[in-house]
């Protein structure tokens, strides 16, 4: 017997979420690097005290998906702010680690 596949109307996509992932990860800091073919973001969790963090998750992207996610926080953080008044950003944040890894890099 044939296995059926669900019903899914032309263009969209049926995305999966397992009960891992959509427990999520908790970061702090987030690092991008580049280079001619993609973007990766790391997502790190810095505790406080502790000289050590680790990479909770990494994400690689093409440089027009990289794009596309830039657009698509803006557009979020817009309606955000809308709705909850402008993020601000604290005068004098920590400043946790240096952050020279030897490529080009920016912090979020």
């Amino acid at each position: 017997m044939a296995e059926q596949k669900p019903n899914i109307p032309q263009g969209q996509i049926n995305i999966e979420l397992s009960e891992e992932i959509a427990e999520g990860q908790y970061s702090n800091l987030a690092i991008i690097t580049h280079s001619t073919s993609e973007f990766v973001v790391d997502f790190i969790r810095v505790m406080p005290g502790v000289p050590k963090a680790k990479v909770k998750s990494r994400i690689v992207l093409t440089p027009e998906h990289a794009k596309r996610l830039l657009n698509a926080l803006e557009d979020n953080i817009e309606k955000f702010e809308q709705q909850h008044g402008v993020i601000r950003f604290t005068e004098n944040p920590p400043n946790v680690l240096p952050m020279n890894f030897g490529g080009p890099t920016a912090q979020a």
